[in-house]
């Protein structure tokens, strides 16, 4: 029911606002009119125009939905980055239209200050108009009675969750305690009655909504629970405290009409995706390798005999997919050296005394991490995906980073979420190891090709432009 609401004051207030701004550019226009410095003829005809706004509002449904529970209480600046990206995909549908007709008619100062103006209306209506549309459409006869029972800690964990509901016509009663902690240890202010009460408080209050905020322990008190309000016509919702009780976000999955809880969400189990994904890394791959990667070799080789002689070639053992150890190839950056396992396991530092003149250039520009693209096309690795360390690296990270270990669900990539977004150089402390950690975990549960390119973007961006932290 509560969801059901949601979506319904997000339909209510995305097809509001579409009406308001095709109307507004009727308005607007007839106003232009008698504005003398703008040339809006009468005899321009308007309509494709119109009909290109009501398709970019329509298309813009998507942005809307995807605010959620946030939208009754959208915060201004979230309001005015979803209305840019509306005006944003209005201006990109107009502008092509006039290209594709060659339409030189319209007024572009007509169009431009109208998106001004519309990226300005849409502000306010997405920060103003969703709590306005609730306090409408939930009140009154259309507000829900609605009793919580558990425990008086489980309903203080989720207030703030409640508070937001309250918007969308839920009218908090009260808390009814199980009966085997219905004692004064457990009293609440919230508190009004216990499980045996629960009968005659639905049915005096007229209460048209149960939420049970944990399952008893006890199976007859939850059988029990669900008699009353089947008998007394009353909504039962049932949350789970799973995630609680495991300190951990959990996924649903339904598998042959059984309901399981998982850690993560996984895109690239399934098959069509993961071709997808080794499309793109080929795509990608197979170029570099055959066009960029021989001259660079040469230009290396040649700087490397003058400034560091010894192999071109830096090859380390890396963990791969389910920790699976593959040889790892770069550019050699450092200086030839003795074997030694200490210096071997110690990152790379600003101003590193090891690191030769061009060795410098290289890493900060990331061309040392060019011959990867090798092993990309040996499906070793990936484009995009978590960054390999050492093997004693990967052990010492696992050690202080909770769930490092995921990571090796997926290929490890050439760049990643956390390297486009900066994170790059030496894991000088646990709080940035814990960030990038959290970067790939969202990352290996949100996967899209689109990701996939944005990265790419990003880090073909920083190849030419490095952040201050690449060195």
């Amino acid at each position: 029911m509560i969801s059901q609401r949601l979506r319904g004051l997000i339909n209510l207030h995305a097809t509001l606002t579409t009406l308001a701004i095709g109307i507004f550019f009727w308005v607007y226009a007839n106003l232009i009119y008698h504005v003398p410095f703008v040339r809006l003829s009468r005899e321009v005809n308007l309509l494709p125009y119109f009909l290109c706004v009501l398709a970019a509002m329509v298309l813009g449904w998507r942005s809307v939905h995807a605010a959620g529970a946030r939208l009754p209480r959208l915060p201004l600046a979230e309001a005015a980055g979803l209305a840019g990206r509306q005006v944003m995909l209005m201006a990109l549908i107009i502008f092509s239209m006039m290209f594709a007709t060659q339409d030189r008619s319209i007024s572009r100062l007509f169009l431009g200050t109208f998106l001004v103006w519309t990226g300005l209306s849409l502000t306010w209506l997405h920060h103003a108009a969703p709590a306005w549309l609730a306090r409408i459409v939930y009140q009154g006869s259309r507000r829900v009675r609605t009793v919580f029972v558990g425990r008086p800690g489980a309903l203080e964990a989720m207030q703030s969750w409640v508070e937001r509901q309250e918007q969308l016509g839920i009218e908090p009663i009260g808390l009814v305690l199980f009966e085997y902690e219905s004692g004064p240890e457990v009293s609440s202010d919230n508190a009004i009655g216990d499980i045996s009460s629960l009968p005659k408080l639905l049915a005096q209050r007229q209460v048209g909504q149960v939420i049970l905020l944990e399952l008893p322990a006890d199976n007859t008190v939850a059988r029990r629970l669900l008699d009353v309000c089947q008998e007394h016509g009353c909504r039962l919702l049932v949350h789970h405290d799973i995630e609680e009780r495991f300190g951990h976000p959990l996924t649903t999955l339904e598998e042959e009409g059984h309901l399981f809880f998982t850690l993560h969400d996984e895109p690239l189990e399934e098959p069509i995706n993961r071709t997808i994904k080794r499309t793109f890394d080929l795509a990608v791959a197979l170029p570099v390798v055959v066009f960029l990667l021989p001259p660079l070799c040469l230009l290396i080789w040649v700087v490397q005999h003058f400034q560091a002689p010894g192999p071109l070639f830096h090859i380390r053992s890396r963990s791969g997919e389910k920790r699976s150890s593959f040889e790892m190839l770069k550019f050699r950056s450092m200086r030839l050296a003795p074997p030694n396992e200490v210096a071997e396991v110690r990152q790379a530092r600003r101003e590193d005394e090891r690191v030769y003149p061009f060795g410098r250039f290289m890493r900060r520009h990331s061309l040392d991490e060019f011959p990867q693209f090798w092993n990309v096309l040996r499906g070793e690795m990936s484009i995009v995906g978590p960054r390999p360390y050492m093997p004693l690296l990967d052990e010492e990270f696992r050690q202080l980073a909770k769930g490092y270990r995921t990571r090796h669900l997926v290929k490890p990539g050439i760049t990643g979420l956390a390297q486009s977004e900066g994170f790059r150089g030496e894991v000088s402390d646990p709080g940035l190891l814990r960030r990038r950690h959290e970067m790939d975990l969202f990352y290996i549960t949100h996967w899209s090709l689109w990701l996939d390119i944005e990265i790419t973007l990003k880090t073909c961006w920083q190849v030419f432009f490095p952040p201050r932290s690449a060195y």
